[in-house]
């Protein structure tokens, strides 16, 4: 009697990014054609490590079509980490692991693709591993925070969509920062890297944008320096007549502040998690960079108006363009050609139009195992030209007396003040190459 064929199981971790309902629907339409059914696992990897394997839909080419190119994930997603054992429970059994193999055993699962991003790949790893080769797993990377280690050039799906809607809104906030006039004070998503506030500035000609990696990794970042920076922007804005404009700040600028200078700024009771980093969710840097501004500017008797606005969420769940359709539609396909190739502990992308599968060993991690983020270049050619479309104080402005003159008439200040608060700014950050 021949054994039963196996089935193809789909699930997704993690934050949501446009177009993971793209490669749900071409992995379904690639596994179906081939003859084989697939399974959608609702909620990521929730109730298959608490034990419940029934959780799931039937996928098939007739129900999945219609979803390609809408926002969203019709199998949901969560951040639930099946490697991860409560406290004094390590020696218990089952294990929310054994759970998880469990029930794609029971569901008769051979095959496995996870759509996710740093999270979820490293849980795709270990199940890939717990189960010794009888579930083969291959890992769909996404993210609108790009920062996954790709081949360069490589975006993460759902990034270039997540930038154009952003750009999008920015470009309606420079309107209105014209009209009024005023400054809108922009936080888009990104923990560890830069890639989206850069990306979103650089295509909006936004006059602004501070990331993360601009700064030395052995330099806690403060409060005070961030608003120098924009303050100073502001200031030389107001010298060529723009007394408006929108400044973007990558939320990871956090990450690089002191725990002593995050609880200084947002309180005590700020909360961080298992890796010791802020929960950025309950912290909102727009209103503190605001807020000081605001301080700042009526101290020295000068009226202007900010406001701050954070973007990310209503990104992540946009419809992708046209770019993140065709690109989730070779992803879905390649994970399915891959796993029947016999492809298995490996993340799969695109590179120069031919499907390229990685093994999890093979991409770069850091010191707790953890992928190594993919950072913003800043000795690259793309973050000169971005830095060299900003206005902002440089080594130009403090060499010429009569330019610190005007831009310290423009900002309220004497010229030692000026001196004083914004001189240091000329070496604080990576200049632009040449």
């Amino acid at each position: 009697m021949a054994s039963k064929k196996k089935k193809f199981g789909i699930l997704v971790g993690g934050g949501p990014a446009p177009g993971i309902n793209g490669v749900i629907a071409a992995a379904t339409i690639a596994a179906e054609k081939h003859g084989y059914e697939v399974l959608g696992f609702m909620d990521g990897f929730k109730h298959l490590m608490r034990g419940d394997s029934s959780q799931f839909r039937p996928l098939t080419i007739k129900g999945v079509t219609r979803y390609f190119d809408e926002g969203g994930s019709i199998l949901r997603t969560s951040r639930e980490n099946p490697t991860k054992v409560e406290a004094g429970k390590e020696n218990e059994r089952p294990t929310p692991m054994d759970n998880v193999l469990a029930g794609l055993d029971q569901n008769d699962v051979g095959f496995l693709i996870t759509i996710g991003g740093d999270d979820t790949c490293f849980s795709a790893s270990k199940v890939a591993k717990a189960a010794s080769g009888r579930i083969k797993v291959v890992h769909v990377p996404k993210t609108i925070d790009n920062d996954l280690p790709l081949d360069p050039g490589v975006p993460t799906f759902g990034f270039e969509t997540a930038r154009h809607y952003g750009v999008n809104t920015v470009l309606n906030l420079i309107q209105d920062a014209r009209t009024t006039p005023r400054w809108y004070i922009v936080v888009a998503m990104g923990r560890t890297a830069g890639h989206l506030a850069l990306g979103i500035a650089k295509a909006a000609s936004v006059p602004l944008a501070v990331v993360p990696e601009e700064f030395p990794e052995d330099k806690d970042l403060t409060l005070k320096e961030i608003c120098d920076i924009v303050e100073g922007a502001i200031i030389k804005r107001k010298t060529i007549d723009r007394p408006y404009g929108v400044a973007i700040l990558a939320e990871g600028l956090i990450e690089r502040m002191s725990k002593k200078e995050i609880d200084e700024v947002f309180g005590a009771n700020v909360e961080y998690d298992q890796h010791g980093h802020p929960r950025l969710d309950d912290l909102d840097l727009g209103p503190k960079v605001r807020d000081e501004l605001r301080r700042r500017f009526r101290g020295r008797g000068m009226k202007m108006t900010f406001i701050a606005k954070n973007l990310g969420y209503e990104l992540r769940c946009a419809n992708p363009i046209p770019f993140d359709m065709e690109y989730t539609r070779n992803l879905g396909y390649g994970a399915v050609d891959a796993l029947l190739d016999g492809e298995t502990e490996c993340l799969i992308t695109f590179v120069g139009g031919t499907m390229k599968p990685t093994k999890f060993d093979a991409l770069p991690r850091n010191e707790k195992g953890r992928l190594q983020p993919r950072l913003v270049d800043v000795k690259s050619e793309a973050y000169s030209v971005a830095r060299a479309f900003m206005i902002q104080l440089d080594h130009c402005d403090f060499d010429d007396p009569a330019k610190v003159q005007k831009l310290a008439e423009a900002g309220g200040y004497t010229v030692e003040e000026f001196e004083k608060r914004f001189k240091y700014l000329k070496d604080s950050r990576p200049k632009p190459v040449t």
